[in-house]
């Protein structure tokens, strides 16, 4: 099975196009908590918080986001953390992103691929992220990698914070933005792996803040499946985001990471699983009326 049937499965079955991001911080933990598993260190303390998250709310969300950077800043503890979280969500069978934005070319390439990707991934994603700024060279090692291992990969095509617009959103000769020459290529990288379900493996990350944006690139990008962060706390509404999708309702899915790992600050409670389910479940909701009401007919 090609790694996009899978995650379309998975958001089908559970009727919830979400993705809870793990950008986890050691502050996002109630303090009792991070006490309580203090042992491990500030590294010991996320996983638990991770993992505890991970099991509660896995009869919600069906997939989930993993940023690389917040590990990577706790060194090899928070290596370790990573891997055992991506096991974890494994082990849930949650479908897994690892968000790390990785590129370069030839032999780096493959060696970032092989780390994600590969049949031997120490830390084994069923996505990666990737930075499309190196060309086709940047690219193929992912895509061989997706092929052979049934994995794939979101290339970032219009990102989700504000100054991303100095590049993305150049005017090229003939008069399209930057980004539409990139969904273009992306559509071309996809080809080979396009699915049982009519999405490729080859997916881009179109930011939830760029909603009409967004909507441009659901019509030009029609087998390319969409992974879309900047929901919650970064402003993005359901409602902003309907047009991504396609349709019948499919195409995308949504991150959203502080607005549930921290919903319990919101609420003033250590009880963060609960709090986390009452966002997702609100969360599902709120895009399940939205993009029904974006449906045609």
């Amino acid at each position: 099975m090609k790694g996009i049937d899978r995650l379309i499965e998975a958001v089908r079955a559970s009727g919830n196009p979400s993705a809870i991001g793990l950008d986890t911080r050691y502050e996002y933990i109630p303090e009792n908590f991070a006490v309580l598993h203090s042992d491990g260190g500030r590294a010991g303390a996320i996983y638990e918080f991770n993992a505890r998250l991970l099991r509660g709310l896995r009869d919600i969300i069906p997939c989930v986001k993993i940023q690389a950077a917040y590990y990577e800043m706790l060194g090899p503890d928070g290596m370790t953390c990573m891997a055992r979280t991506i096991d974890e969500a494994r082990s849930l069978d949650y479908v897994v992103i690892v968000d790390a934005k990785r590129g370069d070319i030839g032999a780096t390439a493959e060696a970032y691929s092989a780390a994600y990707l590969g049949k031997d991934a120490p830390f084994r994603a069923d996505f990666l992220t990737v930075n499309p700024y190196f060309g086709l060279d940047g690219i193929e090692p992912f895509v061989r990698d997706c092929a052979e291992n049934e994995r794939g990969i979101f290339v970032l095509v219009k990102t989700s914070n504000p100054s991303g617009r100095e590049l993305q959103d150049l005017t090229l000769a003939g008069g399209r933005p930057m980004y539409e020459l990139l969904a273009g290529m992306v559509s071309e990288w996809g080809k080979s792996l396009v699915g049982d379900e009519g999405y490729s493996s080859v997916g881009a990350v179109v930011g939830a803040t760029y909603p009409v944006q967004g909507a441009n690139l659901r019509k030009i990008m029609p087998r390319t499946f969409f992974l879309l962060p900047g929901y919650g706390a970064q402003g993005a509404k359901a409602s902003d985001i309907a047009g991504c999708f396609d349709a019948s309702g499919g195409g995308a899915i949504v991150a959203a990471s502080r607005s549930l790992i921290c919903a319990h600050k919101k609420k003033a409670t250590d009880d963060f699983v609960q709090a986390a389910r009452d966002e997702a479940l609100n969360m599902r909701d709120q895009l399940s009326g939205a993009i029904r009401h974006a449906r045609p007919g």
